[in-house]
């Protein structure tokens, strides 16, 4: 059975979010909140732990993750972004959006696109996923907590506790999260397309 945190979502702890950071060091697989959907999110580095949750979500070995990062420089390590990209997303960031980018020579090849050689990032605006990413000190691989033919994302976390608790190693309870998933914007031609409308407002930024 899962470890189960409950955090304040504004103002996060040091020691839990210490013991996020530890479990998912040691390969661990964690559900945590976003600004988002709750997110479920493993080692950047760990293929052991993205294959549970590859089974976890019903996924195929060609479904993209998204690394989730803790402020724009960061992004910018495993993302090739330009200027135009770069003004975009100083706007947008952190919110509820996904950024489709062309990878950098630091994001693993098993991790992007196999033939776009893209990749997802973003940059959430909330205490507690910052809170971890900072501890991190580098992104975490993650996808949306959506299971397999099911309609949406899961929101309860004691709902999760009960579903879920044998198949992750850690739920972090930060509340209530949104049902709607992020904007997702592809960046990878200069000009931003709207591949998915979510929680973020991108209008201003679209033709």
């Amino acid at each position: 059975m899962s470890d189960y945190l409950e955090i304040h979502p504004k103002n996060p702890d040091g020691r839990s979010i210490r013991k996020i950071a530890e479990s998912l060091r040691n390969g661990g697989v964690v559900v945590y909140p976003t600004d988002s959907t709750y997110a479920v999110g493993c080692h950047l580095g760990d293929k052991s732990a993205l294959e549970r949750i590859r089974r976890l979500r019903g996924l195929s070995d060609k479904h993209n993750f998204t690394l989730m990062c803790s402020d724009l420089s960061e992004l910018a390590v495993y993302a090739q972004v330009n200027n135009s990209a770069f003004r975009l997303l100083k706007a947008l960031t952190p919110g509820p959006f996904t950024f489709i980018l062309k990878a950098s020579p630091e994001v693993p090849k098993r991790l992007m696109h196999p033939k776009r050689k893209t990749i997802g990032l973003r940059v959430p605006d909330n205490a507690i996923a910052l809170a971890i990413l900072a501890e991190m000190g580098e992104p975490l691989l993650t996808t949306s907590l959506i299971l397999p033919d099911a309609e949406g994302p899961l929101l309860d976390p004691y709902e999760m506790k009960a579903l879920i608790g044998k198949q992750v190693d850690l739920i972090v309870d930060g509340g209530s999260c949104s049902e709607i998933p992020t904007t997702m914007l592809d960046l990878t031609e200069g000009v931003p397309s709207l591949m998915r409308e979510g929680g973020g407002d991108a209008s201003e930024f679209l033709a």
